[in-house]
């Protein structure tokens, strides 16, 4: 039997997706009174429809864990509690993450769209970025490096200057001087579009480096960063709505700027951090020791491990598949290392088609690489969440192209499709977490 009849039917399943997503509401509930000096929701709301489908898989540990953080989520009030979504290209743009963070900071608080990458390199829907033209970007997942892999938590760099040796004469050297400008995206949600704060988290600044903030082009402050080298944060306090806000740095050699954070006084962040062609094995390419000082300071309590579709094309056997859901493995143990409390989700590839014989049909060994993420994450108390069930199993992408919830790349959800898929795992979040925070034990399944 050859590779492509592997796993399959001899004929493409077809996929009712108009029933299958008949009861999901995408609808979003925008409460913006902004009335309270707190960021806490104006009374719990229910915009989810109550699963019994099998997407959201744990082990007992898994089960433990998701407890200890849904009772922290129920009790935040004005605390400030993190999540980060990590992910491939699937949620470029904050595609996915936007939907997902409305629907949690409706429910729960908060209120930005939290960290944003020091240079933004893609259309993003809830925010506009723009920057000087010195400034370049260095990442941890392709492209130009830093030879000291302090990243920081996004695994990506800004500098306006090269990274120079100890031994570089400063005389030598003239005052750069480079600019990052922010507002909201005309497109956005209302809880993204609206932040009290814009935070500049920067390191290895080690010659004096001015920098100066607008408001809508008017100069609001003149400060300058701590140059001894260290992690530090520059917070300015925006005084009204965030309208645009420019950010100015002059020094002869940049620091790191390793992101910004606009975001509220408290509740819940969600932050979109994207890296094409990733598939998820960075983690113990970076500094340790910074990210875990970054991912305690701010309290980060939930990872999400949005990965697996970039590896899909390359599974040719079914030992690629395990030496594939292995390292992946790693990455997880890496994380749960730097930060042993916090919850971790795993959302494995979406389904994924190539054509086969002239139809557009599910890789071949994508089911089972669904299988063996998700034994994998439970073996290490995590919480798997099988986007390719969600989506309606084998040969369903095709369905999602013909109804426009899909690019004709057969991979990448449409705006449209990456709401319904958002919806569907914020269905199965809310299920278990009303489940987890019952009082009564016997109420669970």
């Amino acid at each position: 039997m050859s590779q492509h009849k592997l796993l399959k039917t001899e004929t493409r399943q077809e996929v009712n997706v108009d029933s299958l997503f008949a009861d999901i509401d995408t609808s979003i509930v925008e409460d913006i009174d902004l009335s309270d000096s707190i960021d806490e929701p104006k009374g719990k709301i229910k915009n989810y429809k109550v699963t019994t489908e099998d997407l959201l898989a744990f082990s007992e540990g898994g089960k433990e864990k998701f407890r200890l953080f849904f009772n922290k989520l129920k009790a935040i009030g004005s605390h400030k509690i993190r999540i980060l979504h990590y992910g491939d290209s699937q949620i470029e743009g904050d595609r996915v993450t936007s939907f997902l963070r409305q629907r949690l900071q409706t429910q729960f608080g908060g209120y930005g769209p939290g960290f944003i990458p020091a240079v933004n390199v893609y259309n993003t829907v809830t925010y506009t970025q723009t920057y000087s033209e010195n400034f370049q970007r260095f990442t941890n997942f392709g492209g130009q490096s830093l030879s000291t892999k302090r990243y920081g938590i996004m695994n990506s760099v800004g500098r306006f200057t090269p990274e120079y040796s100890d031994s570089i004469n400063l005389d030598s050297l003239e005052i750069v001087s480079a600019w990052m400008e922010v507002e909201p995206g005309p497109y956005g949600y209302s809880r993204a579009k609206t932040y009290k704060n814009i935070i500049v988290h920067y390191s290895d600044a080690f010659t004096a480096c001015e920098i100066r903030v607008w408001k809508n082009g008017e100069l609001v402050k003149t400060d300058s960063l701590i140059a001894d080298g260290k992690y530090h944060k520059f917070n300015y306090a925006l005084p009204d709505s965030p309208g645009k806000i420019k950010i100015e740095y002059s020094s002869k050699i940049s620091p790191n700027i390793l992101g910004y954070s606009l975001e509220g006084n408290g509740g819940l962040q969600v932050d979109n951090i994207a890296m094409r062609g990733s598939s998820g094995t960075f983690f113990g390419k970076i500094d340790q020791g910074l990210a875990k000082r970054i991912y305690d300071e701010q309290n980060v309590e939930l990872f999400i491990m949005q990965f697996g579709g970039n590896a899909v094309p390359y599974l040719k056997d079914t030992a690629a598949v395990e030496r594939a859901s292995r390292y992946f493995k790693g990455q997880l143990n890496v994380i749960k290392r730097l930060r042993p409390n916090a919850m971790i989700i795993v959302i494995g590839p979406s389904d994924m088609s190539t054509l086969i014989e002239e139809e557009f049909r599910t890789y071949p060994l994508l089911p089972l690489f669904v299988d063996q993420l998700r034994k994998v994450t439970k073996e290490i108390d995590g919480a798997y969440f099988d986007m390719y069930s969600a989506m309606g199993g084998e040969d369903a992408m095709a369905a999602w192209v013909e109804k426009g919830l899909a690019g004709q790349d057969h991979i990448h959800f449409t705006p449209k499709g990456a709401s319904i898929a958002a919806q569907k795992f914020y269905d199965a979040f809310m299920t278990t977490y009303n489940k987890l925070t019952t009082v009564n034990d016997s109420d669970e399944e």
